[in-house]
């Protein structure tokens, strides 16, 4: 019998994760960078996947764990039951953590325990089981890991330099920086005289790239607009300068789904990932590229909303890296009519190639937040980018109650209820001179701290008051338990203390170094994500969503808008308008102070 060789400890930045199941076992695949610059993929076989199965209040949830390891001979793939007690918006509840040999089997086997006797309901069956291992496992994207490793015996025919087998789970560690990750961006170019182009009839007629190594190329169709041999040139570049991140703008919409079908017009594969597979759809939308981060510079240009039109031209004007007035411009609907007269031709290569460098330029300005963003909420570089922000906040949600033993609700479908919003004054008619502002530091924030406005701390009506007391929300009466801290208070104190800490050590080193740039990137995801979390209590698509607690802090809002504007006028402070969070007043030094 041959020995397993000896495990050796190797350090990896995690770029990409995945899973496969193969004869019903499942298989978390690991793709990154070591320190060595090795493109490298770890396969973890160890990680089980469970749900939960909650029981009634009066119920017996050894006899409900007897009754699920009854019934193992229907449920093969049920490895072992355990009772737990865990938390449900706050409330103790007893739950059988039913584990599943076979992740893709967990939503067939919760649907039939919930109709078992005793059984109340079950939870997290819906927790894709990749995100599931990361989460339990503190492996997070965009950071660097410990593992012990052997080499792979039976390496899959996979585009990196090491296969390796998993013999602990991953450990996050402490290391600054990010590996030299080879980028490629790429802009297409579709020939149609007749309306939009379609990719069972209008050919790709340009597709430009440009790499982070300062190579530029373009790939054209020939006189017969016939794009085979530009669509296997493209694919043959992109395998052979294999890029770790593969950039666009719009791409997740139109671009990867459009070169699919043209390739599957000729005849070919559109392979263009590490594991001799094609781009398809992910959660979330996005487009997956197995081993790489397919970003959609699209998905980022909310983050500016001072560039109204989300143009690709726009987006770089905005951030200096390419002015509009230097830029070609072609309008789509002339594509045709440039490609067919050839002086022309050379307007529109320019026009594409450009599109390309501010794919890049653009890339560069919010690679470094995009990462942080990743890194914080726990998402993988390609999927933050399409989560709504309502799903970035959920994630790192789910990433902290996990923590303190609170069970995830299932996302449930419901109407909109509207509840009063933010004050908004109407101003003072008028040109105005000489006015200050007074700006609440993250209002929503700290009065969901100050307060403990949460889901698992609000007390119905039906409820006695506890014995620590509860805070009442103006106007609306929403009363929330004092004590303990619910996951809003936790979690949103966490967050200005860790933005705090990272605006303290920003001051700390020079503002041109890699460090600083960094951190510029990290306290701005956080300030996002704490930013996002009022929205997100108010977002009847959260997990966490009760209407109260949205309910309750925008009326302590109003509240403090409404004592900030009596505390003004009482000092004889002109007060020329209000909204949401900050009050215009006539600038006056020594009353503002007072």
């Amino acid at each position: 019998m041959l020995l397993e060789e000896s495990p050796m400890k190797i350090t990896f930045w995690l770029l990409d994760v995945n899973y496969e199941v193969k004869n019903h076992k499942p298989e978390i695949w690991l793709w990154g960078v070591d320190s060595s610059g090795n493109r490298v993929l770890v396969i973890d076989r160890n990680f089980l996947s469970y749900f939960y199965v909650v029981v009634e209040d009066h119920a017996d949830p050894v006899k409900v764990a007897k009754g699920i390891e009854a019934e193992k001979a229907k449920y093969g793939f049920v490895t072992k039951t355990e009772i737990v007690e865990r938390r449900f918006f706050g409330k103790p509840v007893k739950a059988v953590k039913v584990y599943c040999g076979d992740p893709d089997f967990i939503s067939k086997y919760a649907k039939a325990f919930r109709k078992l006797e005793g059984v109340k309901d079950c939870f997290e069956d819906d927790i894709r089981y990749s995100m599931r291992y990361l989460i339990d496992n503190n492996v997070i994207p965009c950071e660097w890991h410990e593992v012990d490793v052997v080499e792979e015996e039976n390496a899959p025919d996979v585009q990196v330099d090491k296969v390796y087998k998993a013999k602990t789970f991953p450990k996050c560690i402490e290391k600054t920086g990010v590996p030299e990750l080879r980028i490629l961006g790429f802009s297409t170019i579709c020939y149609s005289r007749e309306g939009s182009p379609k990719p069972e009839r209008n050919p790709v007629i340009m597709i430009s790239v440009a790499t982070n190594e300062g190579e530029e190329k373009q790939f054209l169709a020939d006189e017969n607009k016939n794009d085979k041999s530009l669509l296997k040139s493209f694919i043959g570049y992109v395998q052979n300068f294999d890029p770790d991140i593969i950039v666009g703008y719009g791409v997740n919409r139109q671009d990867w789904h459009y070169l699919k079908e043209r390739c599957k017009k000729h005849g070919l594969s559109l392979s263009v990932d590490r594991a001799k597979t094609e781009p398809h759809t992910s959660v979330y939308g996005h487009i997956s590229i197995t081993g790489r981060a397919n970003l959609d510079l699209f998905d980022f240009a909310d983050e500016f909303p001072d560039v109204k039109v989300k143009t690709l031209e726009n987006l770089a004007d905005y951030l200096g890296v390419m002015k509009l007035k230097d830029r070609t411009i072609v309008e789509d609907i002339d594509f045709a009519e440039y490609w067919d007269n050839r002086e022309k031709r050379e307007i529109l290569k320019r026009f594409s190639m450009e599109n390309t460098r501010c794919i890049m330029g653009i890339t560069e300005a919010v690679l470094d937040f995009a990462m942080q963003l990743s890194s914080l909420v726990s998402l993988p570089l390609d999927h933050v980018g399409t989560a709504a922000v309502g799903f970035r906040v959920e994630w790192f949600l789910i990433k902290h109650t996990q923590k303190i033993g609170e069970l995830v609700p299932k996302r449930v479908e419901q109407p909109y209820r509207p509840y009063a919003g933010a004050i908004v004054l109407r101003p003072k008619p008028g040109l105005h001179e000489n006015i200050a502002v007074l700006d609440f530091k993250a209002m929503y924030p700290n009065i969901m701290i100050t307060y403990n406005i949460s889901p698992d701390t609000y007390v119905s009506p039906k409820e006695p008051i506890p014995p620590c007391g509860v805070y009442e929300a103006p106007e609306v009466k929403h009363r929330f338990r004092k004590e303990p801290s619910g996951i809003y208070r936790k979690v949103l104190s966490y967050l200005i203390k860790v933005r705090d800490e990272i605006r303290s050590k920003m001051k700390k080193v020079a503002p041109e170094s890699v460090q600083y740039r960094v951190l510029d990137a990290r306290q701005k995801a956080v300030k996002v994500i704490t930013n996002a979390s009022y929205g997100y209590a108010g977002w009847i698509g959260a997990r966490w969503y009760i209407k109260p607690v949205a309910e309750a802090a925008t009326a302590w809002g109003r509240h403090t808008i409404l004592n900030t504007i009596k505390m003004a006028e009482k000092e004889g402070l002109k007060v020329v308008y209000g909204d949401t969070d900050s009050i215009f007043i006539k600038h006056e030094p020594e009353k503002i102070e007072k």
